[in-house]
């Protein structure tokens, strides 16, 4: 039963380290200022400094501190770089970073830009934090998720004829498969870090403002949509509430489009746990040795 959680619940995150990726639009930034108002020193992982300096001018006093750092989660390169180089002990890591219909463009990794950055980015980063992370990992999905599917032979759109909503689909679904299987391992090994998955329903964001169809008219849908302050509420309260590792947090409305936070249920095909192992050994493959998962 939900409990029409909001913003006035957070705790006092006075002393909590935040890391959130795709902080300069959407949900991103409206995560950040939330958290930084709670107390959180929230850095924000983000491609364009410039653009997150002028954000963060515009956010108004906050009790937490908010730092910049540079992050492309779509080029493992610059992965790398930030996880490698990253010292300090991290609360929780929001893997909040998404794009949404795009042309077809392969990165210099020679993945293909939605995965690379939805699925493939949030992997890997995970993947070099996670000795500092002491809390939990928050992964953004979509209930789109339920229409994806997973090609373990071509993850990468090489052999398939593309479609942009249907990539967009697959990289949410392997999002949640990713995030449960993280979950099981971490389980495995007695690690108290936890995974949870957490989606918006459908949120007034620009994400998909470029796109044609139903995906592109999302703006005009109004009262049936969330607005993006309350897109963000399922991932403030899976990265500050007591939810157990494994959840998956989504709006309490009819099809978990809109409403407030609550554990709901993913697809049958994100709960197949051969599937999701299948698919973190082929990523382990994809994203090279160094980035590979131990767990």
């Amino acid at each position: 039963m939900s409990t029409r959680w909001t913003t006035a619940d957070l705790p006092d995150l006075t002393g909590r380290t935040i890391v959130v990726t795709g902080a300069t639009a959407g949900l991103g930034e409206v995560t950040t200022r939330e958290l930084a108002r709670a107390g959180a020193h929230v850095v924000m992982a983000v491609r364009n400094e410039q653009k997150a300096a002028d954000i963060l001018r515009g956010m108004g006093p906050t009790k937490g501190q908010i730092e910049i750092r540079h992050l492309d989660v779509a080029d493992l390169g610059s992965v790398r770089e930030f996880g490698w180089n990253w010292s300090d002990p991290i609360d929780v890591l929001i893997n909040n970073a998404g794009i949404m219909q795009v042309p077809l463009a392969h990165t210099r990794d020679g993945l293909e830009l939605q995965m690379a950055t939805n699925y493939f980015g949030a992997f890997a980063l995970t993947r070099t934090l996670l000795p500092h992370i002491t809390d939990r990992v928050v992964s953004l999905s979509s209930q789109l998720h339920r229409t994806g599917h997973v090609r373990l032979d071509d993850l990468a759109w090489k052999t398939r004829k593309y479609d942009d909503l249907a990539a967009y689909a697959d990289s949410k679904l392997a999002v949640v498969l990713f995030s449960s299987e993280l979950q099981r391992r971490l389980t495995a090994v007695n690690s108290p870090v936890r995974s949870i998955t957490a989606h918006p329903g459908i949120a007034r964001t620009s994400l998909a403002s470029h796109a044609g169809g139903l995906t592109g008219r999302i703006n005009y849908l109004g009262p049936l949509l969330n607005t993006v302050e309350q897109g963000a509420l399922p991932t403030l309260y899976a990265a500050t509430q007591d939810v157990p590792g494994g959840s998956y947090v989504g709006p309490d409305g009819l099809a978990s489009i809109k409403g407030y936070p609550t554990i709901r249920r993913p697809s049958r095909t994100a709960r197949n746990e051969n599937l999701a192992r299948d698919l973190w050994d082929e990523t382990n493959k994809v994203v090279g040795a160094d980035l590979a998962f131990a767990l």
